[in-house]
């Protein structure tokens, strides 16, 4: 049958059940697919050196001849070995190929070839193992940017191109624009069809840069169009507008001062909460900023104005916890405040269901439980969802499906800049609490090597002798996850048995990580939070956790496998007592540009200053998955460079909108169709 978009990737030649997996692990199930499989890089293979100029420790084209017929031979193993060596009219080159014995035949004594490989030197001597080859008088890669796919196991680059390159020829066409005439015309930029093909194989770096810069802009242009889109038809909601309780009579019932940060976002708040547009607001701030004051107040005002509020944690011992600080705070106020959890016996469950349904209860904590069917509200008017990078978009929906276009109030302690919270929490307002409370002790931060080991172990039992506790996280669960990519790696439960048997017998050492069952997760985390763990081992499921004041110590091994933003999220668990605490990174990693990373987070405790520069150095990637957020992936766009690309596609889309509000003339069409296709979770905005 003929090659269309929707064409399954198995009617590809050479894809069988093995290959269709390992390309979904890609995002590619479908011939479309292969579109946007942007390559992550280009080898060149335009510049022709000299052996002698040609640079050491990179990729490099060069030309020579058979000096000598190539010579095969066998090697430990069971593996092949071809050597030959070039050479021009400069130096020569001693060539190694490895399990490619037929190279033997491909190569003629005196003949010319073309090489790309890279160049080492090797007792005085040029060497490259495994280049790619070709005959000089009938070059197909020479002279050409050569495109290095994403891959997965079980693929090699070679496929991949090829497969994509199919893509190209078969759907690249004009009908694939979406952007309008006047956009491209007033931004310069090229059309789709011709920036397609360039991005897969381009001609030349200037073509490349250019294919580029149009395909992040139009990234850029529909998520923005998209997002205003959505912002506008949820200002159309009619929604129930929270007018009693006075900031001031809040902040009179706790028992401190809110910080100005506070202040400032429950200010913000309290004009959502008044207006007749739902609330859409994320609150974002680091670890002990203040945010469930700000989610209390909120709260509090909600069940003041009659109606009811609910708060969803991703834990039960986040929930619970959440529980009792707001049942602290509210209940003298004479708020009603339940929790309502999986592990609650039936009758409990029931006699919650009941309140909620009554309008008896006008305040619920609770996990995914709060989603189950027959949990029904009398009047739920906002919703609260902590840690919202740990829910789906849909969860979120789901609890605000529980009551009438009820307010939304998003809290989360992973600190993003502005650019990119724009991007991954689209439809909301932001507000961020920039202050901590006064008292709070900065964690000391250190960056150490494997060699300071045992003066570690002796600083880690100096904190537990005192009363402390102390965290120690791995990045993998299972010895054979670290072997598979480096032995150097901790696992967690070698790690916590080698600890417990030898290092610390005489302390309590207990371990959590994702493969345990749930129970078995909160009895661990249980135990260490009412301090009869002295040390817990653990992967990255503490990352959002419960709050232990007691722990003083954060160890975090290999921690170059770590994002900036993530170490910082780690280090949070720390700190939150009266006492110094302390956060040891532990690296033998010696690269300079990872140890600055690392140093990053020793010089600075601000959790904004630390995602920028992760933004930086490593990039957005997928922050936390298209799942999370319901909005389209970025491909192309990078937000830590095209800041202004972004800047140009908001002006764009404004104009845009502010001449067809509607996107209804024929013209645009095609990129109301393309939005539908983006925004599918949020169809309905365009209706």
């Amino acid at each position: 049958m003929p090659l269309a978009y929707d064409t399954p990737v198995t009617e590809l030649p050479g894809v069988g059940p093995v290959k269709e997996k390992a390309l979904a692990k890609l995002g590619v199930t479908r011939l479309g697919d292969f579109l946007t499989l942007y390559p992550r890089r280009y080898e060149d293979h335009t510049t022709l050196y000299p052996i002698s100029s040609a640079p050491i420790g990179v990729n490099v084209c060069v030309r020579g001849y058979l000096t000598k017929p190539a010579t095969l031979s066998r090697i430990p193993g069971g593996r092949q070995m071809v050597r030959c060596t070039i050479a021009d009219d400069t130096a020569a080159i001693d060539l190694t190929f490895f399990n490619r014995p037929y190279v033997r035949n491909q190569l003629e004594w005196g003949r010319s070839y073309i090489f790309f490989g890279k160049l080492d030197l090797s007792r005085g001597r040029r060497t490259m193992v495994n280049p790619q080859l070709e005959p000089a008088d009938a070059p197909k890669l020479f002279g050409s940017l050569m495109p290095c796919y994403p891959l997965s196991a079980g693929l090699n680059n070679a496929q991949v191109a090829a497969w994509a390159q199919t893509a190209v020829n078969t759907l690249a066409a004009p009908e694939m624009e979406t952007l309008p005439p006047q956009v491209l015309t007033a931004h310069g930029l090229r059309d789709a069809e011709w920036c397609c093909r360039q991005i897969h194989r381009p001609d030349s770096f200037d073509h490349l840069q250019a294919a580029r810069d149009r395909l992040a802009f139009e990234e850029l242009f529909h998520l923005t169009l998209g997002l205003s889109l959505l912002r506008r038809s949820r200002e159309q909601t009619p929604g129930t507008p929270l007018t009693a309780g006075d900031p001031a009579d809040f902040s009179a019932l706790l028992p401190f001062a809110l910080t100005g940060a506070q202040n400032r976002v429950i200010g913000q708040c309290a004009a959502d909460l008044s207006g007749t547009v739902p609330m859409n607001r994320l609150v974002q701030g680091d670890v002990g900023s203040g945010k469930t004051a700000v989610a209390a107040f909120c709260l509090w005002r909600c069940a003041k104005s009659g109606a009811q509020g609910a708060m969803m944690a991703p834990t039960e011992l986040l929930a619970q916890q959440h529980y009792r600080t707001l049942r602290a705070m509210l209940e003298p106020a004479g708020v009603t405040v339940a929790l309502l959890t999986g592990s609650l016996t039936p009758a409990e469950k029931k006699a919650i269901r009941a309140g909620l349904a009554e309008g008896e209860i006008q305040v619920v904590v609770g996990t995914h439980a709060l989603l189950s069917h027959g949990v029904d509200f009398h009047d739920l008017a906002l919703a609260v969802v902590d840690e919202q990078h740990r829910f789906g978009v849909d969860q979120r929906s789901a609890l605000a499906a529980k009551g009438r276009c009820p307010h939304i109030l998003v809290l989360s302690a992973t600190p993003i800049p502005r650019t990119l919270a724009l991007i991954v929490y689209g439809d909301l307002d932001v507000s961020v609490l920039d202050e901590l409370p006064p008292g709070r002790k900065p964690v000391e931060t250190f960056l150490v090597s494997e060699s300071k080991r045992q003066r570690l172990y002796a600083f880690m039992d100096k904190q537990i002798v005192e009363g402390h506790q102390v965290y120690i996280v791995c990045p993998a669960v299972e010895e054979s996850d670290a072997q598979e990519g480096d032995p150097t790696l901790k696992s967690v439960k070698a790690y916590a048995d080698h600890l417990a048997k030898t290092v610390f017998p005489h302390r309590a050492v207990a371990l959590v990580h994702g493969k345990l069952r749930p129970k078995e997760k909160e009895a661990a985390m249980a135990s260490f939070a009412a301090g009869k763990t002295d040390i817990l081992v653990s992967t990255t499921v503490i990352e959002v956790g419960v709050d232990v004041p007691n722990a003083s110590l954060m160890v975090i091994e290999n921690a170059d496998r770590f994002g900036l933003s993530q170490l910082h999220q780690l280090r949070g668990r720390v700190g939150r007592g009266a006492w110094q605490s302390y956060c040891v990174l532990v690296s033998n990693n010696k690269n300079p540009d990872t140890r600055a990373r690392l140093k990053t987070l020793c010089a600075t405790t601000d959790g904004f200053q630390i995602a920028q520069a992760d933004l930086e150095q490593r990039g957005p990637g997928d922050f936390f998955g298209a799942r999370q957020h319901g909005l389209p992936q970025l491909h192309v766009a990078d937000l830590g460079v095209d800041v202004r690309l972004l800047s140009r596609a908001q002006t764009a889309a404004q104009e845009l909108l502010a001449q067809d509000p509607g996107l209804e003339q024929p013209e645009h069409a095609p990129l109301k169709h393309r939005l539908r296709q983006l925004f599918a979770q949020n169809a309905h905005m365009f209706n």
